[in-house]
């Protein structure tokens, strides 16, 4: 190995395979590269970060090595470059052709969509089997001003990982159900002291019990907390 010379700025700003004049290559490069990028992103849309499928992300991912590498190193070609940015635009309209005429192709590519929650009730087979947490969905409820899941008619996620939420309508009566402040969830218990309306911390079905231990009869867990009922105020 060659010794290396601490803050040695002409290691630092130039190299010694190439000479300085590269640096004006590489300026083309970049503009090249900024535009197959550019005419890449237009192929996919006028779609948010968000909203982009796990297809298209990795779609996203790889013009992005392939365009950040002819960038700046010399010894790829930039036709081979082109090429990529060629394939992989052509690949996603096949792609997008497929997904629109078999739905099956579509849910293994891009995902289906699910619901989780049912009249304030976690699925709770659906919500294991995608790894989800209660962190990450409670809090995107709470960011739609939901206190308890009695206030959830349905809700979805979507195969972009957004979440669609339904309520009922405002002159219905209020459900009760289980509420998702983070400061009542700490509360929960397993033992019941006083008979009254609680509802499971997992998968939020809402029971009367007695003063007891009981086990919830759709997730079989036994943590509960006293339900809320309070009406949603957007």
């Amino acid at each position: 190995m060659e010794k290396v010379t601490p803050f040695d700025w002409h290691r630092i700003l130039l190299s010694d395979d190439a000479p300085p004049v590269f640096l004006l290559e590489i300026a083309l490069r970049c503009v090249v590269t900024y535009l197959l990028v550019l005419g890449a992103l237009r192929v996919t849309g006028r779609r948010g970060v968000r909203q982009l499928s796990i297809f298209e992300l990795s779609i996203i991912l790889a013009l992005g090595s392939a365009g950040g590498d002819a960038m700046f190193y010399s010894d790829v070609p930039l036709l081979h470059v082109a090429v990529v940015f060629v394939v992989v635009p052509v690949l996603y309209l096949l792609f997008n052709r497929l997904t629109e005429k078999s739905v099956k192709f579509s849910n293994w590519l891009e995902g289906a969509t699910i619901c989780l929650i049912e009249e304030g009730v976690i699925d709770i087979d659906e919500f294991r089997k995608h790894n989800l947490t209660y962190k990450e969905l409670f809090g995107e409820l709470r960011q739609r001003q939901v206190e308890h899941l009695g206030q959830v008619r349905k809700l979805y996620m979507e195969a972009t990982g957004e979440i669609s939420v339904f309520f009922y309508p405002a002159d219905e009566p209020v459900r009760p159900g289980l509420p998702i402040w983070p400061d009542v969830l700490k509360t929960a218990q397993t033992h019941v002291t006083e008979p009254g309306t609680y509802a499971c911390t997992e998968c939020g079905r809402v029971v009367e019990l007695p003063a007891d231990t009981p086990v919830c009869e759709g997730c079989h867990e036994h943590c509960w907390v006293p339900a809320c009922n309070r009406k949603r105020e957007a």
